[in-house]
């Protein structure tokens, strides 16, 4: 599999170098199409990616154009895939190729061409294979190596009804560092650390460990394969507190798109809150290591990811995901509406300072509900995308009728 996987890659950067560096227009797809049969003869070592996998790295990159000139798709211009920067992934295009079996409760088994025959770990109902299952067909496959080895994807089709409009109740949402999610209506949702004791003292171990070899090593030599083990022991810890973050996330959005018809968050340009507070060798930041810190903090809860899910969960429900501005939020009073200076006692307390109202409690719950009011006053707060421009109109996105929907990533054991 890793051979197949260093032959699609290197197969993608040739097919990069034969269509933009050719004199005139981009190569056309028979003249790609042409290459990739002529180098299958020629260069012996692109016989290990079968046939299939090639003319699908052909397909992709394709569309990675496609995606790139689109000017609705944020996608940049394809590049050149560096060997320990890129994800290493292979295609099986056609279901027909794997003969997919369940072994029992925990294991099913599949083919993989140039390979065989390989167990991998079931963990969810499969359309068309599972008795009782959805209904639906299994239309391929994709291989990925992550830290923990290498696992399938399996693509399904199927046949989904319109979802039903949601008739729940509405919620704001607001995300921070304290508290990962906190709800208008009170409630917190917290989570505690990605990783145990025992794996965050093996994991600062493994990062001295790896800055004491990586000080030894001579500029210019190459990695020692102690040195990459070491460099694999930390991936595989990172990645373990990756998994656990996720699906913390999924479980936490799947409940809050069940329950709500409406979910409101900020609008927040994360990127924008996470810059550099280093500065310039003229003008040096102040306060850089603080800044870093609270860097990684955002970084890890991942807010963006939230939203993502939010996003289309609520959708797939009958419900929906609105943005509103997030300028002032934390700082007004949700019961009179009113900005006072000092208001914010501390990072959890907040406390109205307006004599009329007095209002005192949780800060993150406080913000929630501003963010709700917005949504529902009849100013217009909400937007439909990036920007402060205030107008009334369509949330970020609607209820939609998916007609495909694939199956999740199932764990492949050697």
């Amino acid at each position: 599999m890793d051979g197949q996987a260093h032959t699609a890659r290197a197969l993608w950067n040739l097919l990069h170098e034969f269509t933009t560096f050719r004199q005139g227009r981009f190569a056309s797809l028979k003249a790609c199409d042409a290459a990739i049969r002529e180098a299958r003869h020629e260069i012996e070592w692109m016989g290990q990616l079968p046939a299939q996998a090639a003319q699908a790295v052909l397909k992709t990159y394709r569309q990675a154009w496609a995606n790139f000139f689109n000017p609705d798709h944020p996608a940049k211009r394809p590049t050149f895939k560096g060997r320990f920067r890129s994800r290493m992934a292979v295609d099986v295009p056609q279901a027909r190729d794997l003969q997919i079996t369940r072994i029992n409760r925990r294991w099913g088994a599949v083919n993989l061409p140039k390979v065989g025959r390989v167990t991998f770990r079931w963990t969810k109902d499969l359309s068309g294979i599972t008795k009782g299952g959805p209904s639906g067909r299994v239309t391929g496959a994709r291989l990925l190596k992550e830290a923990h080895g290498w696992n399938i994807v399996f693509r399904t089709e199927l046949l989904v009804s319109a979802p039903v409009l949601h008739t729940g109740p509405k919620v704001g949402v607001d995300r921070g560092i304290t508290v990962p999610l906190a709800l208008s209506n009170g409630h917190h949702l917290r989570h505690g650390p990605w990783l145990t004791s025992g794996e965050s003292e093996r994991l600062l171990r493994l990062e001295r460990k790896s800055a004491r070899q990586r000080a030894t090593r001579e500029k210019g030599n190459p990695v020692s394969n102690r040195e990459r083990r070491t460099y694999d022991q930390i991936a595989r810890l990172r990645a373990t507190a990756k998994r656990r973050a996720v699906d913390w996330q999924h479980q936490s959005t799947t409940d809050l798109a069940r329950r709500f018809s409406a979910i409101v968050v900020e609008d927040l340009k994360i990127t924008n809150m996470m810059a550099s507070a280093s500065g310039t060798v003229e003008e040096p930041g102040v306060n850089v290591a603080q800044k870093r810190g609270l860097n990684r903090s955002i970084a890890s809860q991942a807010w963006g990811r939230t939203v993502e899910f939010l996003t289309y969960k609520s959708a797939d429900r009958g419900g929906l995901v609105a943005e509103v501005r997030p300028h002032g939020t934390s700082q007004e009073c949700h019961r009179c509406h009113t900005t006072t200076p000092g208001s914010r006692e501390t990072q959890s307390r907040f406390a109205c300072k307006n004599l009329a109202c007095g209002w005192i409690g949780n800060a993150d719950t406080n913000a929630a509900r501003n963010q709700l009011h917005r949504y529902n006053s009849a100013a217009g707060w909400a937007v439909t995308g990036r920007g402060d421009s205030g107008i009334p109109g369509p949330v970020k996105r609607q209820a939609s009728c998916p007609t495909v929907s694939p199956a999740p990533a199932l764990r492949a054991a050697a």
